[in-house]
């Protein structure tokens, strides 16, 4: 059965008893807490909770998940995979115990003639909490199952909750029996590598307490029971296929067996091998489906998730023996496989190749730069007699270039060395820390949504700001430091809701209005406006004068100035994003966004820097548009139809099934918007392009001034320029050449001035020579030479010096100051150093004594310091160091 039938079958059999089928949701999760949608549940956490009113009281989906956390079991296990699709079905309040576990066994047992999955209940075992007797009696009932197939199993492995005060409830796995070939007998509480878990019942039934992991008291009953189920669907899918695991079903195993094809290599014949092409068809996959949901490559947050899988899957095609570009062969392979269940991998497909073949072009560099520095490495230690590669070394490979650990490991062998795994492992650990400390500080400083739940119970905040700027309403609420109040009083910061505002929430890249609230009695300064739930507005305040209390009329209003710039920006962004389109083409699409008065910032994706003739073709369009005086329009409609029509829509960005769409000068700019907008193009004013940068190997950013804030720009250069025009006495349009002709002009006088210095310092070689000294069996200068220009120019009267002194045993010491630091340069011939006279070594214990560090090759070296004041006690460090 193909993965695609399974889910059918599963959305057909919820949907037919009464289940709301809802799309899967982005991979990019709504919840601060989570970098990726982690599980099935993840979307419906608010409704389970209670956080939110639920829209259904049932609800089945088929929700994609991207898990990375035991990324390096990928390809080892028949279950680990970064990328997988959970079935789920859900009731809020409606349908419980009995209900979810008839419905799991019906769809499980029924024949697949009869549009069941067909598993036999002989190969069905189930677990349940080891208190839930309730569940055992049901299991009994409805499935008829033995004792012996109904396991107790404790705590950590069949209960659930939040992790906090809120929900909580036992559960219910239901897991295959693969046969004794893959394990001993015992069911699902003896081996999970035969005994493998295809669908868990959550049933919330209960208020847990405060507590720490299990740690926790159960206060009582919900009065509203929650079902959450969750079958893996690539479990069942190997399962329905007949083969190992997760690897070889039909969603993956193209791109396993294209891998296979590009290295020459057998999949089934070498298990390190095996493991290898599992990990190139796991991690392409996910890499693919992230693109999809706008995820690109980048050095932070989800962006290096996605770098890291992409990197893992080219470093695994490289130990597979394949050295060259391989994404252009294997993702379409993953395209082709996922389009029946995902048409829009299809569809977008131009855009994830762009970003996944330059990536990977970019890593294969990156790897031969590693590469030198890992043969460096070797060659040092070779030469030094060591063994052993250092930890440090591998780990700097590893954080700085992205080279895996395993290649390095690999690379030294080759050269007959080994890896100091304890103190990589060492310093791999130190940076988990670090990383997980900092997770956890940022998770504390988060409120506990659970504050705003009574208050999104009574109905969402409407906006009324697309057409007032002022507008009378209620206090629903009032939050200080994260806990209700009845009052706010003068001085205080709190959070205040409204049942309607003005006040345009964050969102969109749109930055939130400013603004106040006032009443009878009171004026509150808005900091901030937020959406802290889905469909509840928050109003970040400081109480200036008065209190305020729950239930008190109240007024939002909108600074009018501010609005009028953030409009002015917002429309800005659709311009230039517009403008981009129509002069690079389809692939420049936005991946981002921040505009607020007076300023706008669009990132897009594209790998190369714009032209400034490029720059200037995108600026004058989109300020052509203004002129033209384009209509704004905005429309309200369902999400399909706006597609329909092209609306762009924002990668990661969340839409509902009714959507707003912004129209400027018709189908030229459409896109999917909740900002506010100008009435008409011309109030925008004027664009200013100011910068174009990269922000990584795949995306740019544009950057530019609008309406008043452009003017003044504009304007503070057109002072700058006639300021030049009159100093240099040149007209405008000849500036260009003319400070051209100057900059000429002053490296022509520096390259003779150079030379006048130069000529100098070779005039004082005699003078030095003639300061040698006699030290043993060296002839020895060590002299302080003053002032000097550079570094370069005491470089070369040292060389000079040396060249000068014949083929005696000779070593020249001098040092100056430089630009008001001390620096000091050792040279030394093949005579003194066949004596013991290293350059490198008596650097180094001059710039000890300057407070710096130096070092260098055995002939020629350089050391450098803070404190010129110690350069006679440098000099003599370095006389009684030498040799006798």
């Amino acid at each position: 059965m193909q993965t695609a039938e399974i889910r059918r079958r599963w959305l057909d059999f919820f949907a037919e008893r009464g289940h709301t089928v809802v799309p899967s949701a982005s991979l990019v999760s709504d919840d601060p807490t989570l970098m990726f949608t982690v599980a099935g549940m993840v979307p419906f956490v608010p409704y389970l909770t209670g956080l939110v009113p639920s829209p259904f009281p049932r609800a089945t989906s088929v929700q994609k998940c991207i898990r990375t956390l035991d990324i390096d079991e990928v390809g080892k296990t028949t279950r680990h995979g970064t990328f997988f699709q959970m079935n789920g079905n859900f009731s809020f309040g409606d349908y419980f115990k009995e209900t979810a576990i008839q419905y799991a066994w019906e769809l499980l047992t029924t024949p697949e003639a009869d549009g069941g999955l067909g598993f036999e209940k002989k190969d069905l075992w189930v677990t349940v909490y080891e208190n839930d007797d309730e569940a055992v009696d049901l299991w009994k009932k409805i499935a008829d199952l033995p004792d012996e197939r109904i396991q107790r199993l404790g705590m950590d492995s069949n209960y659930w909750s939040t992790g906090q005060s809120g929900p909580a409830g036992p559960c219910s796995e239901i897991f295959f029996d693969r046969g004794p070939a893959y394990g001993k007998d015992g069911g699902p509480a003896a081996d999970d590598d035969r005994y493998i878990e295809i669908w868990n019942l959550v049933f919330m039934q209960y208020l847990r307490g405060e507590g720490s992991g299990k740690d926790f008291q159960i206060l009582g009953e919900l009065p509203r029971k929650n079902i959450d189920t969750g079958m893996g669907l690539e479990r069942v899918a190997f399962i329905k296929q007949g083969v190992e695991n997760l690897y070889e079903i039909d969603q993956v195993r193209p791109v396993l067996d294209k891998a296979a094809e590009l290295s020459g290599r057998r999949y089934g014949a070498v298990h390190e091998d095996d493991v290898r092409m599992r990990v190139v068809a796991d991690h392409v996959r996910s890499a693919l489906m992230l693109m999809s949901d706008g995820v690109t490559p980048s050095n932070e947050g989800r962006g290096y998730i996605l770098r890291r899988l992409l990197r893992r899957a080219v470093r695994a095609m490289r130990l597979l023996g394949v050295e060259t570009a391989t994404f252009p062969e294997l993702f379409p392979e993953s395209r082709d496989a996922m389009k029946s269940a995902y048409p829009e991998v299809e569809a977008d497909y131009d855009r994830i190749a762009r970003l996944a073949y330059a990536e990977e072009e970019t890593f294969l560099r990156t790897l031969a730069s590693g590469t030198n520095i890992l043969d460096v490495a070797v060659t040092k230690a070779t030469r030094s007699g060591a063994a052993q590669l250092a930890g440090d070394t591998a780990f700097l490979l590893h954080d700085t270039f992205g080279f895996p650990i395993d290649l390095t490991v690999e690379m030294a062998e080759e050269a007959g060395l080994s890896v100091d795994r304890a103190a990589f492992d060492t310093l791999m650990l130190e940076q988990r820390t670090m990383a997980k400390a900092d997770a956890k500080a940022k998770k504390t400083l988060l409120a506990d949504l659970s504050v705003y739940s009574a208050f999104r119970a009574v109905g969402e905040t409407v906006f009324t700001g697309y057409d007032f700027l002022e507008t009378d309403s209620r206090v629903l609420g009032l939050i200080v430091d994260g806990v209700s109040v009845t009052t706010a009083v003068v001085g205080d910061i709190a959070e205040v809701i409204l049942a309607e505002t003005s006040l345009y929430p964050e969102s969109g890249g749109q930055e939130a209005d400013a603004g106040s609230i006032v009443g009878k009695g009171f004026d509150l300064e808005v900091l901030d406006v937020q959406r802290p739930v889905k469909g509840l507005v928050s109003h970040k305040v400081q109480v200036r004068s008065g209190e305020v209390g729950v239930g008190d009329a109240a007024t939002s209003v909108v600074d009018a100035e501010w609005r009028r710039g953030a409009t002015q920006a917002h429309s800005a962004t659709h311009l230039i994003h517009a403008a981009l389109r129509e002069t690079l083409g389809a692939d420049a699409h936005q991946a981002g966004s921040y505009n607020r008065a007076g300023y706008m910032r669009l990132d897009f994706n594209w790998n190369q820097a714009l032209s400034p003739a490029t720059r200037s073709e995108i600026e004058e369009i989109a300020n052509t548009a203004i002129r033209n005086n384009l209509d704004v329009e905005t429309r309200v409609m369902p999400l399909d139809e706006a597609r329909a029509l092209g609306a762009m829509a924002l990668f990661g960005e969340k839409y509902g099934e009714t959507v707003r769409v912004v129209d400027i000068g018709g189908p030229w700019s459409r896109e999917l918007c909740a900002g506010t907008h100008v009435a008409r193009s011309s109030e925008i004013g004027l664009i200013n392009l100011v910068s174009e940068t990269s922000v990584g190997s795949s995306n740019r950013r544009i950057e530019s001034l609008v309406g008043i804030d452009a003017f003044r720009d504009l304007a503070t250069e057109r002072a700058i320029v006639g300021q030049l025009t009159s100093t240099l006495k040149t007209p405008r349009e000849q500036l260009p050449d003319r400070i051209g002709e100057l900059i000429q002009s002053l490296k022509s006088a520096e390259k003779k001035i150079a030379q006048f210095e130069a000529a100098a310092l070779s005039e004082r070689v005699p003078a030095i020579i003639a300061t040698a000294t006699r030290v043993g069996e060296l002839t020895v200068v060590n002299e302080n030479v003053g002032t000097v220009a550079t570094s370069d120019d005491l470089r070369s009267l040292v060389q000079s010096v040396r060249s000068r002194l014949g083929e005696g045993a000779a070593v020249v010491c001098l040092a100056a100051d430089v630009a008001g630091k001390p620096a000091v340069i050792v040279a030394t011939n093949d005579a003194a150093r066949a004596r013991g006279a290293k350059a490198g070594a008596l650097a180094k214990i001059a710039a000890a004594v300057l407070g710096g560090g130096g070092g260098g090759k055995d002939d020629l070296a350089q050391g450098g310091g803070s404190d010129v004041a110690a350069i006679p006690t440098a000099l003599d460090a370095i006389s009684n160091a030498l040799p006798r």
